[in-house]
């Protein structure tokens, strides 16, 4: 049932994304496992218009916030204000209470107005004037950012990106792709003829449906001993969490479960550890000085740890 009702998903997208397949699927992986995504790559390369072609496609409300250094929490979260006629006071919903919500530019935030979505990401709610509001499901937050530009902006620092299920780059479309994007698009936004091909309440439905997807304990250990073989490295200074193992292991679920599968097999955990290792890796100066990075370091780990055969 989740493999049919994701292609339906995923054609549906591609109706509009030219390219894109393992993006798309690495967002349905995210949405399966109640995580959340972060895109990054340089302007223009299709970010903002994958995530509204993933809120039609469900069906589900969709709202953007553009990240900029002015913006405050109460921007994002929602305010309580004193409606005169009243004589009460009222809270007014952010655009935070949507179910896909977009943080357009994330890093150019301030600190304080980034961790205004740390709860909301974690545990579905948010707390105003000591009184907390549950979140509409389901609930997801696609981040974007320029990984180029660095000015005027403001790191995401590791316990915001620690929330992120995985971090997925976006890349340039091929020569064939480009010229399909300008032919799809020379007769304006074909973003306005996109329908759903599902609902809220199936997607919670599917994330419920992920949870029994078999994986083996070998399997688990196998990507167990890749999050710990992170921690161990000299040449990472933090190594990958306890919720990066965790996430590691229910995305590998998800990604099964959407190429038609109930179980999960090494080659899922193998693909997957870069998308939800590296962004949660810090790396040594030293290892920085020779042109290291998370993602040549990942892959090293997983080259060394065994594989698990069945006998």
């Amino acid at each position: 049932m989740i493999e049919t009702i994701c292609n339906r998903i995923i054609n549906n997208i591609q109706q509009t994304i030219v390219g894109m397949d393992q993006t798309i699927k690495l967002l349905l992986t995210a949405v399966l496992c109640e995580g959340h995504v972060l895109l990054e790559d340089v302007p223009g390369t299709g970010k903002t218009t994958l995530a509204k072609a993933l809120s039609l496609s469900l069906g589900a409300t969709f709202k953007r916030i553009q990240f900029t250094p002015d913006l405050l929490p109460s921007d994002v979260t929602g305010i309580n204000w004193f409606n005169q006629k009243q004589q009460a006071f009222e809270y007014r919903e952010g655009p935070i209470f949507s179910n896909i919500v977009l943080a357009d530019e994330i890093n150019r935030a301030t600190p304080r107005t980034q961790s205004a979505l740390l709860e909301a990401m974690q545990e579905r709610q948010v707390t105003i004037d000591g009184e907390t509001r549950m979140l509409r499901l389901p609930f997801f937050v696609v981040a974007t950012q320029n990984p180029i530009e660095l000015q005027g902006t403001f790191p995401l620092p590791e316990a915001q990106l620690d929330r992120f299920i995985l971090r997925a780059p976006v890349g340039y479309p091929t020569q064939e792709d480009e010229n399909k994007i300008l032919e799809r698009f020379k007769v304006g936004n074909v973003l306005t003829n996109l329908k759903p091909v599902t609902t809220g309440d199936e997607i919670v439905r599917l994330q419920i449906e992920r949870q029994n997807i078999k994986v083996e304990a070998s399997v688990r250990d196998y990507a167990v001993r890749i999050a710990r073989t992170t921690r161990e490295n000299p040449e990472i200074q933090l190594g990958a969490s306890p919720r990066a193992t965790m996430a590691l292991y229910q995305a590998s679920q998800a990604w099964a479960a959407i190429h038609g599968r109930d179980f999960v097999i090494p080659d899922d955990i193998k693909f997957l550890a870069p998308f939800v290792l590296c962004h949660r890796m810090l790396i040594s100066a030293q290892a920085q000085l020779r042109g290291r990075t998370p993602e040549r370091l990942v892959e090293d780990i997983v080259s060394s740890v065994a594989v698990p055969v069945e006998i």
